[in-house]
């Protein structure tokens, strides 16, 4: 069974980076595209970054800032975030989906997130 744990979560001050991780096992890794949405206090679940055959997509909203990269050995996604803004404080999900889209309706299994706080 397909399963994606997210890592890597925690404090942070404006300014600063933070890596998150997501392990993904049970073959997923090969067969899906691995996306990241991030979830702040009050608001909507969004759209932040994804990879479909090496081939990453990002929100307007961290271009330039975040970066996500793949382990193929470790089966992990990564989210590299750097010039962290308080704006960014979300509980960060990973989603795993067939296809390479932006929608969270599309996403098929979901890991059960990990928060980051970004201090200002």
């Amino acid at each position: 069974q397909e399963q994606l744990i997210e890592s890597g979560g925690g404090l942070v001050q404006a300014g600063g980076n933070l890596r998150l991780s997501c392990a993904v096992s049970g073959g997923a890794f090969s067969t899906y595209a691995i996306n990241w949405f991030r979830q702040a206090p009050g608001k909507e679940r969004e759209f932040v970054a994804g990879v479909s055959y090496s081939v990453p997509y990002y929100a307007d909203s961290v271009k330039g800032r975040f970066t996500i990269s793949t382990d193929n050995f470790k089966n992990t996604v990564y989210l590299q975030m750097d010039s962290l803004k308080p704006d960014d404080t979300a509980v960060y999900y990973c989603a795993a989906s067939s296809i390479s889209t932006t929608s969270q309706d599309d996403m098929e299994i979901w890991g059960k997130g990990t928060l980051v706080t970004v201090s200002s």
